[in-house]
């Protein structure tokens, strides 16, 4: 009997441990597509290709918050499956199997809060008078300090535009 309970125990402990280890591989793999709205940061595509340069003065600067709108999911997937594994822990019989799928629902919709928290970035609006008179306005990360009255460049084409100072 002592064999047949450390079996069904090391069965549990096993697909416990899979599920945590499938869903840690999937956090790291989506903090991989690393998107980012920095004036400093070049994707691979980016690179060696030819950028228009114009010049202007910073009217105005004004914090914002940077959404990342592209889920990968991997958050609400393991959520999911961390509460789905807490959930079976709980309970038994038909018991067992609501707080398992009542773990799996929370889990997933907590997980997908935390990915949705981590996916935002500060940034700053910036107002900018041309040159030629135009006017334009560009919302980049908040990794360069940039002030109104200040002579900056927009570099653009190829991708976004991005605000650098002179």
């Amino acid at each position: 009997m002592k064999s047949v309970l450390s079996t069904l125990t090391g069965s549990r402990v096993f697909r416990a441990g899979a599920v945590v280890a499938l869903a840690g591989s999937m956090l790291v793999m989506a903090g991989c597509a690393n998107r980012s709205a920095s004036s400093s940061v070049y994707s691979y595509g980016q690179a060696q290709q030819e950028q228009v340069v114009r010049t202007g003065t910073v009217v105005s600067v004004r914090p914002v918050v940077i959404q990342n709108d592209k889920s990968s999911g991997a958050g609400m997937v393991a959520g999911g499956a961390l509460g789905g594994v807490a959930g079976n822990a709980v309970g038994g019989g038909s018991g067992r199997a609501i707080a398992t799928v009542g773990g799996v629902i929370l889990g997933g919709l907590l997980g997908n809060t935390v990915e949705n928290q981590a996916g935002k970035t500060r940034g700053l609006e910036i107002t900018v008078r041309l040159d030629t008179g135009e006017t334009r306005v560009v919302a980049q990360a908040d990794d360069v300090q940039l002030t109104s009255g200040q002579r900056v460049r927009l570099v653009s084409g190829g991708g976004p535009t991005r605000v650098v100072p002179m």
